[in-house]
C-alpha cells in the first residue's frame, strides 16, 4: 500500500510569518513617529506590540514548517528597527538629551550593539545551543526600556530627579550585555514543561495574574529580573564547570 503524499502547504501559510514580521516593523515605525511627537508611553506600547509580533512570527514559521533564510534575514532587519532604532530614539527624546553627547552616544550604542548582537546570532544560530542565548536578546533590551517608560510615573514624584541618571546607566549596561558572553535562558526548549505540565501551568497562571494586576509596575520588575538573571546564571554555570574540572582532576 502506497503511503499518501504529503499535502502541499498553501502559499498563504508561507506569507503569514512575514506578515507578522511586517506588523512588528510597522509597530516599530509608529513608535519612532510617536517618540518624535513626545508620546513616549505610546512609543513604549508600540515596542511591546513589536515584541509580541516578533515572538509569534518565529513560532508560526516553525509550527507550519515555513521557516526560510529570507524570513530569518527579514526578521533581523525588522528587529533592528523595532528594538534598536525605536528604543534609541525613545531614550534620547525622553531623557538622554539632557546629557548632551554622553546621552547621544548612549542612544547610539543601543543601535550599534543591537546590530552586532543580531549579526552574531545569525552567524552562530546553526550551531548554537537552543537552551541559552549568548548575550541579552535585543527584544529583551527594548522591552526593558519600554516597561521603564510605563513604570516611571509611579516613581516620578519621589525619585524623578534620579531617573535620568538611572536611564543613562541602564542604557550603557543593556548595550554591554547585548554584546557580552553572558548567558540567558532562551525558553525555546520545553523539556521542563513537558515533564511537569501541571506545576508549569500553575506557575504560568500565577505570573499572568500578577502581571495583569499591575502591568505597569510588574512588567518592568520582571524585565529587570530577566536582565539580572543573565549574570547570575553565568556565574552559576562558571562555578559548576569549575567544580567539574576540579573533580575530574582529583579523579585522574
Amino acid at each position: 500500500m502506497n503511503a499518501e503524499a504529503p499535502k502541499p502547504i498553501r502559499k498563504g501559510v508561507y506569507v503569514l510569518p512575514n506578515l507578522l514580521t511586517t506588523a512588528s516593523l510597522f509597530a516599530g515605525f509608529l513608535g519612532i513617529m510617536w517618540a518624535f511627537e513626545g508620546r513616549f508611553e505610546s512609543c513604549a506600547i508600540a515596542i511591546l506590540v513589536s515584541a509580541v509580533c516578533d515572538g509569534l512570527d518565529g513560532k508560526v514559521a516553525r509550527l507550519t514548517g515555513t521557516s526560510s533564510d529570507f524570513g530569518v534575514q527579514y526578521d533581523s532587519l525588522a528587529d533592528l528597527v523595532a528594538f534598536g532604532v525605536t528604543p534609541a530614539i525613545l531614550t534620547y527624546r525622553w531623557m538622554l538629551h539632557d546629557f548632551g553627547r554622553l546621552g547621544l552616544m548612549a542612544a547610539f550604542l543601543i543601535i550599534a550593539c543591537g546590530a552586532l548582537r543580531l549579526a552574531r546570532f545569525n552567524v552562530a544560530a546553526p550551531t548554537a545551543s537552543k537552551k541559552y542565548f549568548t548575550g541579552l536578546p535585543i527584544p529583551a533590551q527594548a522591552c526593558t526600556i519600554a516597561t521603564l517608560v510605563l513604570f516611571a510615573p509611579y516613581v516620578m514624584e519621589d525619585y524623578g530627579q534620579y531617573l535620568p541618571s538611572f536611564l543613562l546607566v541602564l542604557t550603557y549596561v543593556l548595550s554591554y550585555l547585548m554584546v557580552s558572553r553572558v548567558r540567558y535562558v532562551s525558553f525555546k526548549e520545553y523539556g521542563f514543561l513537558k515533564a511537569h505540565p501541571f506545576s508549569s501551568a500553575v506557575s504560568a497562571t500565577l505570573v499572568f495574574v500578577l502581571v495583569a494586576s499591575e502591568p505597569m509596575v510588574l512588567g518592568f520588575v520582571f524585565m529587570l529580573g530577566y536582565v539580572v538573571s543573565g549574570p547570575v546564571l553565568s556565574l552559576l554555570l562558571l562555578r559548576r564547570s569549575g567544580s567539574l574540572r576540579e573533580a575530574s582532576r582529583k579523579l585522574s
